[in-house]
């Protein structure tokens, strides 16, 4: 389990934790909880920490873990017995990841809710993401949710609650996160070290989500964002080809955020033009068959095809070649 202070915590996380400290401090907090909001803004990181606290033996006065008892011991060597992460777990031939959480890891999960915690206080277990639960493994999970034992916890952390079954939804005790006031955001980015220019083009390519942006500047992904407009630029000038473009935009892990990065460039575009409103549908619809195409990834069309297709209709378009493929 990660080791993250309330220090460390940015203003969203932290009000968050408080409020669930609360809940703690006056025995309100729920036997299932949900922690809901958009992906990088720290919800694991929030409910790693309460099961810290509350699995800690010497307490802090508010409600943190003190870090030096065994069971904080075993928590920050994951092997605390009282504590379980269930996620993705490789496939029967561990060549890779599941990318569904399956009905034998519920069952698991729920046998070992359902023992006495061996450190005495509680036991708690955390799914992330929640919302790659498979519809058999939700009956389970439905099952342990509605059949709650004291001092026992089930945490839920998703980006995408809407995807849970409502059965479950309306099991679990809401944390809901949201993105920050822009102030807020970008006084934060720069705490991060950060310059100010870049926190700000990162911030406002995110689309005012800073945890995105952090993840870009130190990362790829800003570099990505520019390399993308170029290219779009470039297709709508004629003076690239899309099967040229396409093949270089699959042929690292990087395809899904330049896929992400063209539908937001085509959105931004969308609501500057909104003069010409052709012109703003057409890129709309474009937006729409970016991400409908970022889905077609997961699945076994081939990729180089699929990105060529949609690059052909970005550089065939009227409306597009009118625009000059500005980003």
């Amino acid at each position: 389990m990660s080791a993250v202070s309330n220090a460390a915590f940015a203003p969203w996380q932290r009000r968050i934790y408080e409020q669930a400290q609360a809940s703690i401090g006056a025995g309100r907090l729920g036997h299932g909880l949900l922690f809901c909001g958009p992906a990088e803004l720290g919800k694991r990181a929030v409910a790693e920490r309460l099961a810290q606290g509350l699995l800690c033996r010497e307490r802090a006065a508010d409600g943190g873990p003190c870090g030096r008892c065994r069971s904080c011991l075993l928590l920050a060597a994951g092997t605390h017995p009282d504590y379980q992460l269930v996620s993705f777990v490789p496939n029967k031939e561990g060549t890779r990841l599941r990318t569904e959480i399956v009905i034998e890891q519920i069952r698991n999960l729920s046998e070992r809710l359902s023992l006495t915690p061996q450190y005495g206080g509680a036991q708690i277990a955390i799914i992330d993401p929640a919302d790659a639960i498979n519809n058999a493994a939700c009956n389970a999970l439905l099952k342990t949710l509605e059949e709650p034992v004291p001092g026992r916890y089930l945490w839920l952390v998703s980006s995408h609650p809407a995807r849970l079954p409502a059965t479950v939804r309306s099991r679990c005790q809401r944390l809901e996160f949201r993105l920050p006031p822009a102030d807020e955001a970008l006084a934060w980015l720069k705490a991060q070290g950060h310059a100010d220019a870049a926190a700000r083009e990162a911030f406002d390519a995110a689309r005012g989500h800073p945890g995105l942006a952090h993840d870009w500047l130190t990362g790829e992904g800003l570099k990505l964002r520019r390399e993308v407009a170029a290219d779009l630029a470039k297709l709508g000038r004629g003076e690239t080809s899309a099967p040229e473009v396409a093949q270089r935009w699959v042929g690292d892990e990087h395809a899904a955020l330049r896929l992400r990065h063209a539908s937001d460039i085509a959105l931004a575009e969308a609501s500057a033009g909104l003069t010409d409103p052709a012109r703003a549908r057409s890129l709309a619809s474009w937006f729409d068959r970016a991400n409908r195409t970022r889905d077609l990834l997961r699945t076994t069309v081939r990729a180089d095809l699929a990105v060529t297709e949609l690059l052909m209709a970005w550089r065939s378009d009227d409306a597009r070649r009118a625009g000059g493929g500005r980003a």
